[in-house]
């Protein structure tokens, strides 16, 4: 699916997905699902009091995470932000196909404390085997 040029690709990794309580926060802002998709084997992944999770990118230890790739008009991208729960920032995410895109990561102090789930491999499983809907 061809991105428009005023348009940034954007990985989300939990809240903002389909389905999920903040997914109208895409929608608001006029965005478009592009398609699922995995990072490259380089991130982890923490649920932030089972409401959020926070995704970051480490050396060493990394496993693939479950995301969905946005293009996100480059007008509502701020906005889109601002939205988001603290702690929460925009950095680069490399894809498990090589590509890059902008991606919502965690900063490492919101993790201190916080479970760890990166062997679910992504918030969607991770929701799935709490057994709670996704609203």
């Amino acid at each position: 699916m061809p991105v428009r040029a005023s348009s940034v690709l954007l990985a989300v990794n939990g809240t903002l997905m389909r389905g999920f309580e903040l997914n109208g926060n895409l929608l608001a802002v006029g965005a478009r699902f592009v398609r699922d998709a995995r990072t490259e084997p380089a991130y982890r992944l923490w649920s932030i009091n089972d409401r959020h999770p926070a995704m970051i990118r480490v050396p060493s230890g990394g496993t693939a995470i479950a995301v969905e790739v946005w293009a996100v008009p480059a007008t509502g991208l701020a906005t889109l932000l601002m939205q988001e729960p603290p702690g929460l920032c925009i950095g680069r995410v490399r894809l498990e196909d090589g590509a890059e895109a902008l991606g919502v990561l965690g900063e490492p102090a919101l993790c201190d404390g916080m479970r760890e789930i990166t062997e679910f491999g992504g918030w969607r499983a991770y929701v799935a085997a709490l057994g709670r809907s996704l609203r």
